[in-house]
């Protein structure tokens, strides 16, 4: 069964970038969209972004557009989430999550969920 592991997240002071990373062994991600949700403390789960298994297109949510960027390197088997000007509200735990279906997958983030889910990383931004 596919496992997703995420990794990259952190302490960080505002306008600081990380990147997180989502991995997974056995499995190939090019096979999967890919989403990247987060909670913060007291808050729902939201969608943050994500990409396309057949033509790569990529979803930002309004709140991070501009700043943060997801991209997949095949070779590595990762999808990453490039997180750039980093601000205290981005404070969360950050999940990556896939998919085999063949939905675009602004559907899946909002409509029709997602089928494996990652443990999360906790991202921290504070001065």
């Amino acid at each position: 069964q596919l496992q997703l592991v995420e990794s990259g997240g952190g302490l960080v002071q505002p306008g600081g970038s990380l990147r997180l990373s989502c991995a997974a062994s056995e499995f190939t991600l090019d096979h999967y969209v890919i989403g990247w949700f987060r909670q913060a403390p007291g808050k729902e789960r939201e969608p943050v972004s994500c990409i396309n298994k057949n033509d790569d297109r990529v979803y930002i949510t309004d709140s991070v557009k501009g700043r943060f960027t997801i991209s997949r390197d095949n070779a590595k088997n990762t999808v990453y989430l490039q997180m750039n000007d980093l601000k205290p509200e981005d404070t969360a735990v950050y999940y990556c999550a896939a998919d085999e279906s063949n939905y675009v997958c602004y559907d899946l983030l909002y409509y029709y969920g997602m089928d494996v889910w990652g443990k999360g990383t906790q991202v921290t931004v504070s001065s």
